[in-house]
Formats: structure tokens, C-alpha cells, sequence
């Protein structure tokens, strides 16, 4: 997925370079429409397993299938439904506001039941949201 691809490079620049993190987020300010951002996150959805999708108006989605075990830990803990896989789910949102736009990431596991809606399973992680910090102070927008 984008951003764990992302964090070897990002803890070779962190460990190598002195500089002021920004820190842990999942969301930032852009004065501009982050079109690099989007893009790049586009691009970085391509792997195997792998789709992405612009589910919305300014809100994109990069799904991936799971490991084996993963998904049978998340069937069988989140009463989930064999025949529709649990899927890693990282999604973007982006809202004008008055200073520009604001760029939301969220991170969660996707598993669909046999009856009713699908159960969202968020992922915590300090290490995934210094990723993101970086990611976004990288791509110009100032993390929030």
C-alpha cells in the first residue's frame, strides 16, 4: 500500500537528515488542490491485489486484498463473510476551506458481512501518522 512503501524511505531520510519532524497526523492544510498528492497516490496503487478508486467528489481509495492470515484473523473476529474478502483500505479526502484545502487520511480494514453493512476496522499506528506528516509536508501541505 502507498504509505508502506513509503516508510523505509521516509526512516532513511529521518535518520539520516537533522530537521524538525512534523508530527504525527493524518490530516494537513494545502494552500492549492494537491493534484501531486493524488496522483502520486494514484501511481502508488498499482501493485498486485491492489485497486484504486475515486469513490466520491474529491475522495480516493486504494484497496488491497490481505495476507491469508490477516484475513482469516479479521473473518473470524469481525463475524465477517468468507466469500467477500476483508480488504486494507486507505482513503483520502479532500475539503476546501477557507485557506485552501484540507487532506484527510484514514486507514482501516474493510470487512463485509453476509447480512448488513460492511464492519470498518480503524488502524492505529504512531509510526503509519509520522509517515503521513511527512508524506504531506513533502508534498507541500503543512501537516494539521
Amino acid at each position: 500500500m502507498l504509505v508502506y512503501r513509503f516508510l523505509p524511505i521516509m526512516a532513511l531520510t529521518v535518520a539520516c537528515t537533522p530537521q524538525d519532524l512534523p508530527h504525527p497526523t493524518r490530516s494537513a492544510q494545502f494552500e492549492r488542490y494537491p493534484d501531486r498528492l493524488f496522483s502520486t497516490f494514484e501511481t502508488q496503487c498499482t501493485g498486485p491485489g491492489e485497486q484504486f478508486e475515486k469513490v466520491g467528489n474529491r475522495v480516493f481509495e486504494c484497496t488491497e486484498l490481505l495476507p491469508p492470515d490477516t484475513t482469516a484473523f479479521l473473518i473470524l473476529n469481525y463475524d465477517g463473510y468468507p466469500q467477500d474478502l476483508p480488504k486494507s483500505v486507505m482513503r483520502m479526502t479532500s475539503t476546501k476551506n477557507t485557506s485552501g484545502y484540507r487532506v484527510d487520511a484514514e486507514l482501516f480494514f474493510n470487512v463485509p458481512q453476509k447480512a448488513g453493512p460492511a464492519v470498518k476496522v480503524p488502524v492505529e499506528s504512531k509510526a503509519l501518522d509520522q509517515a503521513l506528516g511527512e508524506l504531506f509536508q513533502k508534498m507541500g501541505g503543512s501537516p494539521t
